[in-house]
């Protein structure tokens, strides 16, 4: 192998990291971080929750919305029956009632709606309207509603609730808050509107703000439960973990016995690094409730972040025994029979999944990576295959073929099932370097060369992205584009080792520029100090100018870090020769031919090689 060919080889992080970007179903759905899944938990499905209290349908008045009509006059038969307006609106509203006990949105809807056009002053009627229009997400046409109520009765503070969360979640957040504050200043004893702006103001990051409106919560009602449980989320959110946890257990004193505070309060003391407190505090939650989908889902991710994994399949277990439907369960089980290297106990639990939903594309997605871990690479393909154009799954399917492709050495079909994969995911960067390095490894570097601008150009800033343009110009022998693009990458990221390394390398094979080539190395031998490549490097450095015995010293202990490369056992059969161990030379070029694979090289090791054979022959001789 010439030497510019090898320089992936010296620079790990070159290549393409194929196990880390073809599940990403698997990192998300399994090995999320306690804080990502604590914060997903908090403020961001708070107002969701908030508007659906807000609108929750309140016990209704079984009497009609506005004053009784006057009794009916006694009408002749044949005379026409006149409603009134009150009439009309009670008729709709009883329709709208029953329609609700039936589950007829569509229905109760269109009921609500005459009921108001019937009796427009009826707040009653505007608020149940509005809790209708919330439940089918027509945001706007809610607050527009509420927003009348409000004109007609000021002091109205369910409508006032319900507007000030609709208002935030439309994004208003500073006029919500304004309604907020309305109705503590003329109900402070309301609990409502405290936990509500305090949690708006976390949600805005104004986090002083959300404690002291919280704070004045507890302080009025000190067996606020709410309060306390609220707190310790809003110090969650702002990462002040030892006040959260502090406000939790406040919160547990007053009701020792609440799940949802418990299983905070086991996430806290997750991200303060104290597994034993959280495993004991997921325990009790488990003890008070056995029969808790959510809690065994929490043990279940908590054991499996502390590689506990034979206890966290206990967990799945029970869960799926408690759960309605238990088929997400059975694809955690699955990943973590993979996991355990148990393949054949994963493929089981995912074809019973897909027995029971046979279009359960993520399902199939994660058999097809079994079998490929598996090396059963014809039932991975078929698998995969399955999945069609129009599922969410199909381009990481497509991208997962072509690395079983690529694993089979057909490398025709991977690049065909990564352009496939490109038609969903146009400017995936990771989809485009591993097409670039599936066009690198067939040889088609002009390719490769293209898709690798088209990354630089939609991340200008990332040096790794120079660092492996410059090494793909190398291979095609244009040292001075390779130089340009890795000066590149060192002046985005002056710590890049991999380009310290190759700009010194380039350099020293030039034989110019030492003394910086010296330096350059160093500095990558500064960040990563045992890597043979590296200090094959510097001993090149030192051959070229001249200092054989030192060139020696380097690249000996580059062989024995580095083992069969076959540029570094050249190098080092080079220097041999230069201190007149030709033995030791023959040595380090025949180990160098075994593992070559560049016929180049082949050919310039078997000339080296040929006069050492025939002085050791003279040798043996005598002569």
């Amino acid at each position: 192998m010439y030497r510019c060919g090898r320089a992936a080889q010296r620079s790990p992080r070159e290549r393409p990291a194929l196990t880390v970007h073809f599940c990403p179903c698997y990192v998300s759905g399994m090995r999320a971080t306690a804080r990502e899944r604590f914060l997903r938990t908090i403020f961001l499905g708070f107002f969701p929750l908030l508007l659906a209290a807000c609108a929750a349908t309140r016990p209704a008045p079984l009497a009609p919305p506005s004053p009784p009509a006057p009794p009916p006059v006694f009408k002749i038969p044949g005379d026409p029956i006149v409603l009134t307006s009150a009439e009309r609106a009670l008729g709709h509203f009883l329709k709208g009632q029953v329609a609700i006990d039936r589950g007829d949105q569509e229905v109760a809807l269109a009921a609500f709606e005459q009921a108001v056009i019937s009796d427009p002053n009826s707040t009653l009627l505007r608020l149940r309207l509005a809790t209708l229009y919330v439940r089918q997400g027509k945001l706007a046409e809610a607050l527009e509603h509420c927003q009348q109520v409000r004109a007609q009765d000021p002091t109205n503070a369910e409508a006032e609730l319900l507007m000030a969360g609709l208002l935030s979640s439309l994004n208003r957040e500073e006029e919500a808050a304004k309604v907020y504050e309305s109705v503590l200043a003329r109900s402070p004893k309301n609990q409502e509107p405290y936990l509500y702006l305090g949690t708006l103001y976390a949600k805005q990051g104004k986090f002083d703000q959300a404690v002291a409106v919280l704070g004045k919560l507890t302080h009025a009602n000190p067996r606020s439960i709410l309060g306390y449980y609220y707190l310790g989320q809003v110090h969650a959110a702002a990462n002040q973990l030892q006040k959260a946890e502090s406000y939790y257990q406040k919160a547990l004193k007053l009701n020792p016995n609440s799940e949802i505070v418990l299983l905070d309060l086991a996430l806290v003391l997750e991200l303060q690094k104290k597994p034993e407190r959280a495993m004991e505090t997921y325990q009790k939650a488990l003890t008070l409730n056995p029969q808790s989908a959510q809690v065994r889902k929490r043990l279940g991710r908590f054991y499996l972040d502390q590689k506990q994994l034979d206890d966290a399949l206990v967990q799945y277990r029970e869960l799926e025994k408690v759960e309605a439907d238990p088929q997400e369960t059975r694809v955690k089980i699955s990943l973590i029979y993979r996991e355990k290297g148990e393949y054949q106990k994963a493929e089981t639990e995912l074809n019973l999944v897909l027995a029971a939903q046979p279009e359960n594309d993520r399902a199939r997605y994660f058999l097809g990576a079994v079998y490929t871990e598996s090396k059963d690479y014809d039932k991975a393909i078929a698998t995969l295959s399955r999945i069609q154009q129009s599922s969410e799954y199909s381009p990481d399917a497509r991208m997962y073929l072509s690395y079983v492709y690529q694993r089979q050495g057909k490398l025709d079909e991977a690049i065909a099932e990564a352009e496939k994969a490109l038609l969903t995911k146009k400017d995936d960067l990771d989809l485009l370097g591993f097409l670039a390095s599936l066009h690198r490894e067939k040889g088609d570097r002009q390719k490769a060369i293209d898709l690798l601008q088209q990354m630089i150009t939609l991340a200008p800033e990332n040096d790794q992205y120079y660092f492996t343009l410059g090494a793909v110009y190398d291979e095609t022998k244009d040292k001075q584009r390779c130089i340009t693009h890795m000066e590149k990458a060192l002046q985005l990221n002056p710590k890049n080792a991999a380009a310290l390394n190759y700009l010194g390398y380039t350099w020293a094979e030039q034989g110019v520029r030492l003394d910086e080539a010296e330096q350059l190395i160093r500095q990558a031998l500064q960040i990563e100090p045992n890597d043979g490549f590296y200090i094959d490097s510097l001993g090149w450095v030192y051959y070229q100018r001249g200092d054989y015995a030192k060139a020696v010293q380097q690249l000996e202990r580059a062989a024995e870090l580095v083992g069969q490369d076959p540029t570094v056992n050249e190098h080092l059969g080079d220097a041999y020769g230069k201190i007149g161990r030709q033995m030791d030379a023959a040595r380090a070029y025949r180990e160098a031919l075994t593992h070559a694979k560049e016929e180049e090289q082949k050919q310039r090791l078997r000339i080296k090689i040929d006069p050492l054979a025939d002085d050791q022959k003279a040798t043996n001789n005598g002569i």
